[in-house]
């Protein structure tokens, strides 16, 4: 399948301005900024074409310095996804899927995104697929603290038994007070047919997406299939940077896993 990656980056996020140019320490001492480590993760995965796609100069040059293919997009993207959405409407190009590893999760694994575009050869029903990770107790501990703290952490998906996606939330779901209890983290990397993108782009925001945040039940809101993808985690850790606390979790993670 004829797959594009799209990297989205804003510069002017809520919760953490200038997040896409934070620099992270690799395990080699030497720091590249979020965005380049994002570019990077997309660019491992085998035969794939990459953008960058940002509404900000300071971004874009910055990403053309380290190699990236940059795509210019709206000032009025409110997400990643609209963001996808118009980049693709920039292009002239076709693809058979786009899919959308944010700007902020740089340890996403290249196997993580195979396997997505692998589960449109088999669900034909799917309009969109996203990648779910058992939480290890370590995972379920660090989401507890950050909403003990008042802030938002990771995010969890709860799914039926053909892992059709019912609801995502920053909320620690299904609520458990089991150490082992069944729950998963949502791994912020979406896998779209383009005419998904298309439709996406004419409906409007609704009230879950509104409260919670999350571009993804936009999908939901209107009767659409995700398809929740079961990844292997092959014993990494992951994280995305959401709040400036992030940055030293992730930089440790990077170390951890030898990630220059």
């Amino acid at each position: 399948m004829k797959t594009l990656i799209v990297v989205p980056a804003r510069y002017a996020s809520t919760r953490f301005p200038g997040k896409p140019l934070v620099e992270l320490t690799g395990a080699d001492g030497k720091t590249k900024s979020l965005i380049q480590r994002s570019w990077e993760a997309a660019m491992a995965v085998e035969n794939v074409d990459v953008v960058v796609a940002t509404d900000d100069s300071r971004i874009k040059e910055a990403a053309e310095k380290f190699g990236a293919t940059v795509v210019m997009t709206s000032e009025s993207c409110a997400n990643g996804t609209e963001r996808c959405a118009d980049a693709i409407a920039n292009m002239d190009a076709d693809y058979d899927l786009v899919v959308n590893l944010q700007g902020d999760a740089p340890l996403s694994p290249a196997w993580f995104v195979q396997d997505l575009i692998d589960s449109f050869k088999s669900d034909s029903d799917a309009d969109m697929a996203t990648p779910v990770l058992r939480c290890d107790t370590e995972t379920i501990a660090a989401f507890k603290q950050d909403r003990a703290a008042g802030q938002v952490g990771g995010t969890t998906a709860v799914f039926d038994k053909n892992n059709k996606a019912l609801y995502f939330s920053k909320e620690v779901l299904p609520y458990s007070n089991k150490q082992d209890a069944p729950i998963y983290h949502h791994v912020g990397i979406y896998a779209y047919r383009p005419a998904a993108l298309t439709e996406y782009m004419s409906w409007a925001e609704g009230p879950l997406e509104t409260e919670e945040g999350l571009e993804q039940l936009r999908f939901l809101e209107n009767g659409r299939h995700i398809q929740c993808v079961e990844v292997d985690g092959k014993g990494r850790a992951f994280w995305e940077v959401n709040n400036p606390s992030d940055v030293a979790r992730v930089n440790m993670m990077l170390q951890k896993l030898g990630i220059a």
